[in-house]
């Protein structure tokens, strides 16, 4: 009976292994952020006081899921040429435009952040982007993901605030964040949380859903290991003539 161990069949047993070590990882990674939903979901921290986004938030790391709505100040340079305008945020009744500018922020090696400087009815309207340094303060919120499509990727008006979106109209890294600020510039009305997108129930319970298939997947590609091991290594049946009986010439 052949040995499982048998070098021929160790690419095998590694191909198992990391198909079920990916599974396992990804449904972890679902799971984790399922439960980041449920944090978020569960915890208001819009009327703390403000801390530094330093102290929240790096370029490059992912957004801290109980960190939804948490009072930031950013200092840094203002990217005026990475201005957009992200429209259906309504405002006493009245359909109009978050104004977003970039801003580098200092200490980052360039990566700027998003800053919704405030509500506009008509970007025709909206005063210039400002330049040179500043402080803002305001809400951090995650990158929007509502799955609306951008009809003309060519303008600066986008259906949501998206990074992924943003980074298109920028020369230089974006956070994975923006921040709405607190107080408006002269000439916009305030933008606030309320002009949010409503989240969809299944947001959070579809990361769920995905753990599970990831799981799934992965003691599926283990069943089929198992089987095959079993298959390969199992002792080579009778040809079908009793015991002690001659094989016939050919």
């Amino acid at each position: 009976m052949p040995s499982p161990l048998a070098p021929r069949y160790w690419g095998a047993h590694l191909l198992a292994l990391v198909l079920v070590g990916t599974a396992v990882a990804l449904g972890i990674w679902q799971y984790d952020a399922w439960q980041a939903h449920r944090t978020a979901a569960a915890s208001d921290v819009t009327h703390d006081e403000p801390v530094p986004l330093t102290g929240v938030l790096g370029p490059d790391d992912p957004f801290p899921g109980d960190q939804v709505g948490r009072p930031v100040t950013v200092t840094g340079t203002w990217v005026p040429e990475g201005t957009v305008y992200v429209s259906g945020r309504p405002d006493a009744g009245v359909d109009g435009y978050w104004v977003v500018t970039p801003l580098a922020v200092d200490g980052s090696d360039g990566a700027a952040l998003p800053v919704v400087r405030g509500w506009v009815a008509d970007p025709d309207d909206a005063p210039s982007a400002p330049s040179g340094a500043a402080t803002v303060e305001g809400w951090l919120q995650p990158s929007e993901g509502s799955g609306q499509v951008d009809d003309d990727p060519t303008d600066d008006v986008l259906p949501q605030l998206r990074i992924a979106d943003v980074i298109q109209h920028v020369d230089q890294d974006l956070y994975g964040a923006y921040v709405v600020a607190s107080s408006p510039e002269q000439g916009l009305a305030a933008a606030d949380l309320e002009q949010l997108p409503e989240a969809g129930t299944f947001t959070g319970i579809r990361n769920l859903l995905y753990a599970i298939e990831w799981w799934f997947f992965g003691l599926f590609a283990a069943f089929i290991w198992w089987r095959w091991v079993s298959d390969t290594t199992r002792a080579p049946t009778g040809s079908g003539l009793a015991e002690g009986e001659p094989v016939p010439d050919p």
